[in-house]
């Protein structure tokens, strides 16, 4: 059952198998007592009712017993949940993001990751954030789940003690494309990691007022800039491009520009691009306002 995957692997099993082993223990035992009173105390074997006098050991005892076991219960689960709480000092710390319905790592230096590249054998501190609804940061073999909240600070860590790749999944419905929010761990040599963090490119830093809206209002959750295809179509090169929609139906042509943005933001089911289908977006007609669109506009020209 155990593995070495990361320092919470033992102690969580442990537990588990412990609550379940006592569990399926009292399940045979109440099951066959309730058997054997079923067939020796059988109407026919008693026809008259006997008076049975209260016992008050016998009352005691059965809630003695079980209550000794929840408390030993709750104490094993809590020995091995305390030490998930109790960062080391030398730690290394990643920020995991989580937006609809991606994961991205940032490590410190400004550089960002899809995967969560880790050394072996060394303390991780993941910062969780969420910028738009409740995820769920989830690694099964490392027995790691924690709650990524927006605008609440929440942390991990853990020790990861196995080279090899992890999946991480995201644990809470966040929308339509939950099931697809999926990652990789990925647990190398120290030499390797750091030969790959040394070579991994600087996010430079987009101060564009347009870009701020549009994170804002998790624009670029569902829409890449960088060409990459997400639940929406890329913003990449978008503007004043002839792009292909759906009308009432209607395959027609038309450019991508000021007035099919904005019609695009207030009212998304009437012009759909490409093959996307309807009801993937919600209007923000009162959410974004008309100088925000101008902002937008200016953002997504420079996205050439």
């Amino acid at each position: 059952m155990f593995s070495n995957a990361s320092n919470f692997v033992q102690g969580v099993d442990s537990a588990f198998a412990i609550i379940v082993g006592i569990s399926v223990f009292f399940l045979i035992a109440l099951t066959a007592l309730m058997i054997y009173f079923v067939v020796r105390y059988n109407k026919k074997r008693h026809p008259k009712t006997v008076y049975v006098k209260d016992n008050p050991w016998l009352e005691a005892t059965w809630i003695a017993i079980p209550l000794v076991i929840v408390l030993y219960m709750f104490y094993i689960g809590w020995e091995g949940f305390l030490p998930m709480r109790q960062v080391p000092d030398n730690a290394m710390k990643v920020k995991a993001i989580g937006k609809m319905w991606v994961w991205e790592f940032e490590y410190e230096g400004n550089k960002v990751s899809d995967t969560l590249m880790l050394p072996i054998s060394k303390a991780v501190k993941i910062d969780l954030v969420s910028t738009d609804v409740l995820h769920g940061f989830s690694v099964p073999a490392f027995r790691i789940k924690e709650d990524v909240v927006p605008v609440k600070k929440n942390y991990t860590w853990f020790m990861p003690g196995e080279i090899g790749e992890f999946d991480l999944y995201c644990t809470v419905y966040c929308g339509l494309s939950h099931s697809y929010m999926h990652s990789i761990v990925k647990v190398v040599p120290v030499d390797e990691f750091n030969k790959w963090l040394a070579a991994l490119p600087i996010r430079k830093k987009d101060d564009s007022k347009g870009r701020k809206v549009m994170e804002k209002n998790g624009c670029l959750a569902c829409h890449s800039i960088d060409g990459s295809k997400l639940v929406g179509p890329t913003f990449k090169g978008s503007y004043g491009s002839k792009i292909k929609v759906k009308t009432n139906g209607v395959v027609r042509e038309i450019v991508f520009d000021d007035k099919y943005l904005e019609t695009s933001i207030y009212d998304p089911n009437a012009d759909i691009s490409g093959d996307y289908p309807p009801g993937l977006m919600k209007s923000y007609k009162d959410v974004i306002t008309k100088e925000d669109l101008v902002l937008i506009n200016d953002y997504l020209k420079t996205l050439k």
